[in-house]
């Protein structure tokens, strides 16, 4: 995708065509970022009890009944099959913290671009697929449907609320962070994929509450979108900031840069350490670099698969 501030539907929409080689289902390629002992407890989709039947050489003996087998005085074991589908809730942000960035776009763009790309993917597989678009003064919900309507729906949205955004924007109110994580605890009650797109500005104990609620009976993906120039200042020399106002120019070796870097740090280690002991594991999205390839690196395998 081009370099853009506000993304277009019709970008969106072209992203359907980059959802092969990765998936959101728990059987992950081995260097993917949800596979192995660094994934979290990714169940994918939930096994529904069909029948008690009669051991039969080969059969698990985890699946055997033992209160059916004393009971009858013969083993037996409980048959279950997969659901056919997971939901898929993303929550999306769309804040005034998010309308930044230094290179290509901006992270509420990238957020967008990102949700797009998940939302595609998972009609592609046949789930349901809703989303909880929240702005600093305003919450969207779209509950999970299996439709290419409802993809269209939540691309619609994510367009629109993105235009919202310019460089006059009030500055980001957590409230509405917690808002929509409210509004994903009542929305998704057990056994969804839940993915927090945002920058996680201005989260507090609420917010992990909050998560740890969703984390309960739900599998949760966080999706951390950040610019570079959020970690570090780029070198070479002075940097010039503005309120709009004023202009000043900041060196880009002094105090304020090296505290600057340092605070974001720890910001990021309270925030993954936090994600950690929920078994959150987080994807980092960068505004500089094109979404599809971030995504398929992380979460990718075989092309096609």
């Amino acid at each position: 995708m081009a370099a853009c501030i506000h993304p277009t539907l019709e970008q969106l929409v072209r992203l359907q065509f980059d959802t092969r080689g990765f998936s959101l289902l728990p059987r992950q390629p081995v260097h993917s970022l949800l596979s192995g002992r660094h994934a979290s407890r990714l169940r994918g989709r939930g096994l529904i009890f069909e029948e008690l039947r009669d051991y039969r050489p080969g059969d698990d003996i985890r699946s055997i009944d033992w209160r059916a087998t004393a009971r009858l005085q013969r083993a037996h074991v409980r048959v279950y099959s997969e659901e056919r589908e997971r939901p898929v809730l993303l929550v999306v942000d769309q804040r005034a913290s998010m309308f930044f960035g230094s290179a290509r776009t901006t992270k509420a763009t990238a957020a967008a671009e990102l949700a797009a790309l998940a939302a595609w993917r998972t009609l592609a597989v046949g789930d349901r697929i809703g989303a909880i678009i929240f702005g600093d003064d305003e919450t969207v919900e779209i509950r999970p449907h299996r439709s290419r309507a409802n993809v269209l729906h939540i691309c619609h949205e994510l367009v629109r609320m993105n235009g919202r955004l310019s460089a006059t924007s009030a500055p980001a109110s957590r409230a509405t962070f917690n808002h929509a994580l409210r509004c994903a605890t009542n929305l998704a009650r057990h056994d969804h994929l839940i993915m927090l797109v945002t920058d996680y500005e201005g989260d507090d104990e609420t917010t992990r509450a909050l998560a740890t609620r969703l984390a309960a009976h739900n599998d949760v993906l966080a999706v951390l979108v950040y610019d570079p120039a959020g970690i570090r200042f780029p070198v070479g020399g002075l940097m010039e900031v503005t309120d709009g106002r004023q202009r000043s120019a900041i060196p880009e070796d002094g105090p304020f840069a090296q505290a600057f870097e340092t605070e974001f740090r720890k910001r990021c280690a309270q925030l993954r350490e936090r994600l950690r002991a929920l078994r959150i594991p987080i994807l980092p999205i960068c505004t500089h670099d094109p979404i599809p390839e971030q995504v398929l690196a992380a979460l990718g395998g075989r092309p096609g698969v």
